[in-house]
């Protein structure tokens, strides 16, 4: 597979690999040369919650739910 640098320095990572491998929209990829080559790899989250952050529906605002959480201590 082939892609163009453009002006920006940007490239269009194709469809297939992009699925292949679950890159997502916003997903932050790792750039290291390694002999002559440029490897891209996906970034691991800094923290095992990173990852999870914002996946639950909340019916209520945040502030909501933490005035909760607070309430019920």
């Amino acid at each position: 597979m082939k892609a163009v640098v453009s002006e920006k320095g940007q490239v269009t990572i194709p469809k297939a690999l992009r699925q292949r491998l679950a890159i997502q929209p916003g997903q932050i990829l790792e750039f290291v040369e390694e002999n002559g080559r440029l490897v891209a790899t996906k970034a691991v989250a800094s923290s095992p919650f990173q990852s999870l952050y914002g996946i639950l529906p909340l019916d209520q605002s945040v502030d909501e739910v933490v005035g909760e959480m607070r309430d019920s201590g």
